[in-house]
């Protein structure tokens, strides 16, 4: 299998098979992925430095503007699309496999996780996997300690508070919070 026909796979969100060959292409990419990050997290790099090494994990590039305060951690990479003045800082964690996509300006806090993969809930096929995107505006701000689901879309001007675990999509300019998160207020431009 080829990274492309993986990602065409999970981007249409076909579901992922346990010990399938697509299960398999992910496990084996999960170990490059494994890799490229110890090489960042391990000694310290500058800012260009760790532009670098992200766009090698990604596999594209990255912009002049975004940022990247390690450690990062990731079990795959390829599947991360970051746009201009992007900062993530120390201590998150994206399963991007069913894809993750950062808009412009986007601010994402310490120890952020963003999930894109569900398990199976019948439990003989548990091991399965259902990809599905993560989608996240411009302007957006992410609190510390949240967790962003499988599936969902956060809108432009969105502030997620901290520990928020985002489960359903967010409308534009509001501020959402909690276990499940919910609407705290809307911001006014």
């Amino acid at each position: 299998m080829e990274l492309q026909e993986f990602l065409d796979q999970l981007n249409c969100g076909d579901h992922v098979v346990n010990e399938s060959e697509t299960h398999q292409f992910m496990r084996m990419a999960a170990f490059e992925a494994m890799k490229l990050t110890a090489e960042l997290n391990n000694s310290y790099h500058d800012l260009d430095e760790s532009r670098e090494l992200f766009a090698r994990i990604t596999g594209k590039p990255v912009d002049e503007t975004f940022a990247l305060f390690p450690p990062f951690y990731t079990d795959f990479g390829k599947n991360i699309t970051v746009g201009k003045g992007v900062f993530i800082n120390s201590g998150c964690h994206f399963q991007d496999q069913g894809g993750i996509t950062i808009g412009e300006g986007s601010l994402i806090g310490h120890n952020v996780v963003l999930a894109t993969l569900n398990h199976e809930i019948d439990p003989t096929h548990r091991k399965d996997m259902h990809p599905a995107p993560i989608v996240i505006g411009r302007n957006v701000w992410i609190g510390a300690n949240a967790t962003i689901c499988p599936g969902v879309s956060i809108s432009d001007g969105v502030v997620v508070a901290a520990g928020a675990v985002v489960i359903k999509d967010v409308p534009a300019n509001t501020m959402v919070g909690g276990v499940p998160a919910k609407i705290i207020k809307h911001i006014s431009l």
